[in-house]
């Protein structure tokens, strides 16, 4: 028996009301996420997975929005949940629910601190923030948190400004001060994107160790399915602001079922993989913002492509086998028929 999801998204969407049209940066998107689950999310630039985690945080840029959908966030020792997007981002409730709650990784931690003041002073400020403590106690604990994150020397490094610390330095700190509430969930926004493959390794296996010792819940999100499969129990297909398909990360790597998700997996060069051969690629590019498809979003690139169907209907997400869906009208009982009775588009992958 599954227990009480820490976290349920339910039909999110978030808008961009600019001059030129509307940006449906999050259109729709739905999941969960479990007490100490570690949750990948996973897609092309420009898929809305960071918008969506923004949203979680009341934290959009404006003109920016959630325009529809709840964000349910499961109360402590079995309180009330709180309906995050109905909350005002600057009110007293949302200030609470950011640090204490759930906190944020962002992508780049050299933009994320302030140049004019040290990481220790900034891990303090949140610190105190959230919690009643004097300085001196504040300071303790931050040096504490920069040595559990595997900052050596933290007693010096705590009085550094960011712009002295190497990119791998930075990342922990970042993590320190997101760990510096002890937050139920994590969001991990690419932190390994700017780093080497040797620091990006350390990283990782940081965020598993503390993920671990604390019970943590963490939402990673990333471009790079290697690190989903290293670090995801369940996995988050997304693609222009939709669900495309979501389950346990087994059966996203060895039975997916979306044509997004197929396309994907095959564009990851394998060990059996012959060498210098070119790799799969999808063919065409995600549609520009303000000209949006009808119908499935992926259809101009799909090479399942319906004629009449794709192009018009916009799919539901239906399950596809035990704890796994995916969003696409070969699953519908219409959509079946006519993928064995129509012509299927041939030459894309």
């Amino acid at each position: 028996m599954k227990p009480e999801p820490l976290l349920s998204v339910r039909d999110l969407k978030a808008h961009f009301p600019l001059d030129e049209g509307l940006v449906r940066a999050v259109d729709g998107v739905s999941f969960e996420v479990f007490p100490g689950q570690v949750l990948g999310i996973v897609g092309e630039s420009g898929c809305g997975k960071s918008v969506a985690m923004k949203a979680v945080l009341q934290i959009i840029d404006p003109p920016g929005r959630i325009v529809g959908g709840e964000i349910l966030l499961a109360g402590r020792d079995g309180g009330c949940a709180v309906d995050i997007a109905k909350l005002k981002p600057e009110s007293e409730s949302m200030r609470r629910i950011r640090g204490a709650e759930i906190a944020l990784i962002p992508q780049e931690p050299m933009s994320s601190f302030s140049p004019v003041h040290t990481v220790g002073a900034q891990i303090i400020e949140a610190i105190q923030m959230h919690q009643t403590v004097d300085k001196r106690r504040a300071r303790r604990m931050a040096a504490e948190l920069l040595q559990a994150v595997g900052v050596p020397m933290a007693e010096q490094r705590i009085d550094a400004y960011s712009w002295q610390l190497s990119g791998g330095l930075r990342q922990r700190a970042i993590i320190a001060m997101g760990l510096s509430c002890n937050p139920r969930l994590l969001i991990a926004d690419e932190p390994t994107t700017a780093i080497d493959v040797t620091t990006q390794a350390q990283i990782l296996n940081l965020l598993r160790r503390l993920q671990r010792q604390r019970n943590m819940a963490i939402i990673f999100i990333t471009h790079d399915l290697g690190v989903i499969a290293q670090m995801a129990s369940y996995v988050v297909v997304m693609y222009l602001g939709r669900v495309m398909e979501q389950g346990a990360v087994n059966d996203i790597f060895l039975q997916p079922q979306h044509p997004y998700t197929k396309a994907l997996l095959r564009s990851i060069p394998d060990v059996k993989s012959t060498p210098h051969a070119k790799l799969p690629i999808i063919s065409g590019s995600i549609p520009h913002p303000f000209n949006r498809p009808e119908g499935c979003p992926f259809h101009p690139r799909c090479d399942s492509f319906m004629a009449g169907k794709c192009d018009r209907e916009i799919p539901e997400l239906l399950p596809v086998g035990e704890d796994h869906f995916a969003s696409c009208l070969l699953f519908s009982g219409a959509g079946a028929k006519a993928a064995t009775g129509s012509k299927v588009r041939k030459g894309a992958s």
